[in-house]
C-alpha cells in the first residue's frame, strides 16, 4: 500500500512539474513606467516572442540588446514578434534602467526583476540569457552568452516556429 501511494504521489508530481514546466513561472515584476506585470501572462496574441535577462554592467548583454534593436523593427514587420528584456539589475541600480533604454533607443518590453526572483525561477545562471517562447507560451528554445551575429539564429528560430504553427 505504502508502494502504491508513493507511486501515485510521485506519478502526480511528475505530471503537475511537467505542466508548469511548459508555460513561464509565475512571478509578479514591474514595468519601468511601474505597472505590476505578471510573467506567466507574458504573451505576443498568439505570436512568439523572446525572453532577454540582462544587466547595464554586463557588456554582452548590451551589445545584444543594441544589435537586436538595429533589426527589430523589421524582425516585427515580418514575424510579428516582440521582445521582453528582463533588467536583474539591484534595485539601487534599476533607476539607471529607464535612462539606458531611453538613450539606446529599445523599443522592448522591459520589465525589472531586482531580487532575481524570475531569472532564478527560469533558471538562468548567466547572462545574457534568452529564451524563445512560442506562441501558446511554452518555452521552446534557450541559450546563454553573446557572440557577434548570433541574434541571426533568433530571428531563424522565430521563423522555424511560425512556418510549423501555419502548417
Amino acid at each position: 500500500m505504502k508502494n502504491l501511494l508513493f507511486s501515485l504521489l510521485v506519478g502526480l508530481l511528475a505530471i503537475q512539474f511537467s505542466f508548469a514546466s511548459d508555460g513561464l513561472p509565475s512571478v509578479n515584476l514591474k514595468t519601468i513606467e511601474g505597472k505590476t506585470v505578471d510573467t506567466a501572462k507574458l504573451n505576443n496574441d498568439g505570436k512568439p516572442f523572446i525572453i532577454s535577462f540582462f544587466a547595464l554592467w554586463c557588456k554582452p548583454c548590451l551589445r545584444e540588446l543594441n544589435a537586436i534593436n538595429e533589426v527589430y523593427a523589421d524582425w516585427q514587420d515580418e514575424t510579428g514578434v516582440k521582445l521582453v528584456a528582463i533588467s536583474i539589475d539591484d534595485a539601487q541600480n534599476s533607476l539607471k534602467v529607464t535612462p539606458a533604454v531611453n538613450a539606446n533607443g529599445w523599443e522592448y518590453e522591459v520589465l525589472l526583476d531586482p531580487n532575481s526572483d524570475f531569472k532564478r525561477a527560469m533558471g538562468v545562471n548567466m547572462i545574457p540569457a534568452i529564451f524563445i517562447v512560442d506562441g501558446n507560451g511554452k518555452i521552446v528554445s534557450s541559450r546563454t552568452g553573446y557572440t557577434d551575429g548570433s541574434e541571426e539564429h533568433l530571428i531563424e528560430e522565430v521563423r522555424k516556429l511560425l512556418d510549423k504553427e501555419n502548417k
